[in-house]
């Protein structure tokens, strides 16, 4: 490696795997993060409890409180979705590691970062609500309606495919994101380091240390 690569002011100063560790990590804690402020701005389920003629116990919700399972899913994925995007962003700001292993710590902790919010925001909210048990709920005939508060669900259903659908769909749109401004860029090697200059006569592609990338080439006239 010559002198000049060493020098260059554009060198990263960490290695490619260690940005990539970076990037994980940073997306796991982000997850955590939002599933405490899912938690707070999630609207809880207003229900009652009521004892029948018959004597059955009969659970529902008043006015569209049914309404708030679908709501809540929706602004965590939503959340989740935000902060995808802006780290694909964020990420492709980084110039020097640009590459396939970046979109891959995105992909990969888009989902774990999901996963620990899913976590953090249905712990907090189990916190806050306790579970609506209707067999215990204090209903006699002289007060015939008990009023409950439940918690909001974190996913659309509880099915394996939904669940995986939820922790998937937000890591799928930061990659897109991601690829868009890989296409748009003008460069083979996307500008990451080290940058790589095509010869047009020979068409060979020679990094900045000077070493030919191992490959098949153009024969020699």
């Amino acid at each position: 490696m010559t002198d000049e690569a060493v020098n260059d002011p554009a060198r990263p100063r960490i290695s490619r795997r260690r940005a990539a560790m970076t990037a994980v990590v940073g997306l796991v804690l982000a997850g955590a993060v939002t599933g405490a402020v899912w938690s707070v701005l999630a609207p809880p389920v207003h229900g009652v409890v009521a004892l029948t003629r018959s004597g059955d116990r009969a659970r529902a919700y008043l006015g569209g409180e049914a309404d708030h399972f679908f709501t809540a899913a929706a602004l965590f994925v939503g959340m989740l979705t935000v902060v995808s995007v802006v780290a694909a962003v964020w990420l492709w700001q980084w110039r020097a590691h640009r590459g396939a292993l970046l979109v891959t710590a995105l992909v990969v902790g888009s989902g774990g970062g999901a996963a620990v919010a899913a976590g953090v925001g249905a712990a907090l909210m189990r916190m806050r609500y306790e579970a609506v048990d209707v067999a215990a709920a204090p209903v006699t005939p002289e007060r015939r309606v008990h009023y409950v508060i439940e918690a909001p669900s974190v996913f659309f259903g509880h099915t394996p495919l939904q669940i995986a659908c939820s922790l998937v769909f937000p890591a799928a749109v930061g990659a897109l994101v991601y690829a868009m401004c890989a296409v748009a860029n003008s460069r083979d090697d996307l500008g990451a380091w080290p940058p790589q200059e095509f010869e047009p006569f020979s068409g060979r592609t020679v990094t900045a240390d000077g070493v030919l990338p191992v490959g098949p080439q153009s024969p020699s006239h």
